[in-house]
């Protein structure tokens, strides 16, 4: 109900503005089509989502290690916190230059943007998550001669799992972020490239329609994968049948 309210109002405001600025639903939907027809959308997709996840698979990599290790390290989190907390900060647009400068124009480029942007988050939420658990798990599991990788891989990371989830949740968001940062710089062929197609052209139409398409896509992962999981999470926990 709320989404049919939202696409009503949409288009009941469209037939007051200028549909190059601010297309309605069905010229949105037309173009949506049109791209559907001729390849572009499919193809921009599969280009996309293949940069992402091989991307997101690499936060996942070094983001868990160095979150692991920090966690683990009390001098090394307070050595390298500080730097990791204002990277952080950074848009991932900034490192865009420097991957070019590096990588060139190819996908080596986009995929640093994305592990430099999702990959930080990772790394803080298993730092914290750790960190946050109660002691008393640590030390019952001490007390029955758990020590190192084992205490790790049976007590800590999966108590600390709810807040780590909530990590790899944010790295996903700002994996699309950095990905659409890196496509909208330089031709790859991608999502990226069907919205700068659109701004230069002035097709709004198109740029809304690619928009919409990123947004479903969004909410199709986290509906199938993320909700999934903590749902699987909170039966574990006694918080859900």
């Amino acid at each position: 109900m709320g989404l049919l309210a939202i696409v009503l109002a949409w288009a009941a405001a469209s037939n007051f503005v200028d549909p190059e600025v601010f297309p309605g639903p069905g010229l949105v939907l037309g173009t949506l089509l049109q791209r559907l027809r001729d390849g572009s959308l499919v193809t921009g997709i599969g280009l996309s989502f293949k940069r992402l996840l091989l991307g997101y698979l690499l936060s996942l990599l070094s983001g868990g290690v160095l979150g692991v290790f920090m966690a683990a390290s009390q001098r090394f989190r307070e050595a390298t916190g500080p730097i990791i907390t204002g990277l952080q900060a950074l848009p991932s647009v900034c490192w865009v230059p420097l991957g070019l400068l590096w990588f060139g124009l190819s996908d080596a480029a986009i995929l640093f943007v994305i592990v430099l942007g999702s990959s930080l988050s990772i790394a803080i939420s298993i730092d914290a998550g750790c960190r946050n658990i109660p002691p008393l798990f640590v030390r019952a599991a001490r007390t029955m001669g758990a020590n190192g990788l084992i205490l790790y891989r049976r007590v800590i990371l999966p108590a600390a799992f709810p807040e780590i989830l909530t990590g790899l949740r944010l790295a996903w968001a700002f994996a699309w972020r950095s990905l659409m940062a890196g496509e909208l710089l330089f031709v790859t062929g991608g999502l990226g490239q069907l919205l700068a197609v659109g701004r230069e052209l002035g097709d709004m139409a198109q740029v809304v329609a690619v928009m919409l398409v990123i947004i479903l896509l969004g909410l199709t992962t986290e509906h199938l994968l993320f909700a999934r999981l903590q749902e699987r999470l909170r039966v574990r926990w006694g918080l859900a049948r």
